[in-house]
């Protein structure tokens, strides 16, 4: 059902270069996404695990770099802790590459230094965002930049900080209602934390509480994502969903969801939402953005 319906949308010369999901999907355990060799696609899957006091998150990922011999890891970071119902994401900015600099340096090594601080000074289901984020933040020395965002589970409600243009949507019933906004100064400029002198620190970020129903699902993703796809079609994906096992559905989805924005980015031939909002600040772009795709999807239990 997932593949026939990617291929209702899939541009013809995309078809062969998506990796069959059904060798993608496999449990680990919590950490970054790999990112030791030069990968398409890549989904991750996390075991049930419990946050005090009230509901628990199940989680997959799934990250495909953009084709390029320069940065083959991308500029795309992110994490799952299932331990502490929580996880992030960060793009590196892409203009630093003009001046020799991987962005996707920072933007790993802030994820990194995330993971490690939630793993080793946070209690399980009390996760303090703003200190995570402040910490990380000071431990990461690499050069360039990157957008952040961090989402836990307390109680009955996710709890969110977000610098730049990642993001997540909150489905019920496999209808979207919530969505995260954006941070930019302009258009395609977003908020970024880094070293240099022209970047934001922690203080910018923008706090988010959204309220959280049994069954919820939650798809998070940098801009790879929401500049290609729009809410009503991963409604549609989310509608034709069969799968009951809980773990391999949010891993399927995962898969699935980043695929189709992998493919979408590659489309020149439709309004996308990028091409919408470059239309809204007075460009003529039409057709997808190529970007590096990361996908989070998580489900309420």
């Amino acid at each position: 059902m997932f593949s026939r319906f990617l291929d209702c949308f899939r541009p013809q010369d995309e078809t062969n270069k998506i990796v069959d999901r059904k060798k993608l999907i496999k449990s680990e355990s919590s950490g970054v996404a790999d990112q030791k060799k030069p990968i398409r696609s890549e989904s991750r899957s996390e075991s049930s695990g419990v946050a005090d006091h009230g509901y628990s998150m199940i989680m997959a990922s799934s990250y495909i770099p953009k084709e390029r011999k320069s940065r083959p890891l991308g500029e795309d970071a992110h994490f799952l802790c299932q331990e502490n119902s929580t996880f992030g994401l960060a793009d590196g900015v892409g203009g630093w590459f003009k001046k020799g600099i991987d962005s996707g340096e920072y933007a790993r090594q802030l994820m990194n230094n995330s993971l490690m601080l939630i793993l080793n000074q946070e209690a399980k289901g009390a996760v303090n965002l703003k200190r995570v984020l402040q910490k990380a933040f000071s431990m990461t020395k690499s050069k360039g930049s990157s957008t952040a965002l961090i989402v836990t589970l307390k109680d009955h409600s996710l709890y969110a900080l977000n610098v730049g243009d990642c993001g997540f949507m909150l489905y019920r019933d496999n209808q979207c209602v919530f969505r995260s906004p954006s941070q930019q100064r302009h258009f395609n400029i977003p908020y970024q934390l880094g070293n240099s002198k022209s970047s934001d620190g922690p203080s910018i970020a923008k706090e988010i509480v959204v309220p959280v129903r049994l069954g919820d699902i939650v798809v998070a993703g940098t801009d790879g994502l929401f500049d290609n796809v729009f809410e009503y079609e991963i409604e549609a994906v989310l509608r034709a969903t069969t799968n009951d096992d809980d773990k391999s559905c949010v891993g399927e989805l995962a898969v699935i969801i980043a695929e189709y924005a992998s493919a979408k980015s590659c489309d020149k031939s439709f309004e996308s939402p990028f091409s919408k909002a470059s239309k809204l600040a007075g460009g003529k772009h039409l057709g997808g953005k190529i970007d590096d795709v990361s996908v989070i999807v998580a489900k309420i239990i």
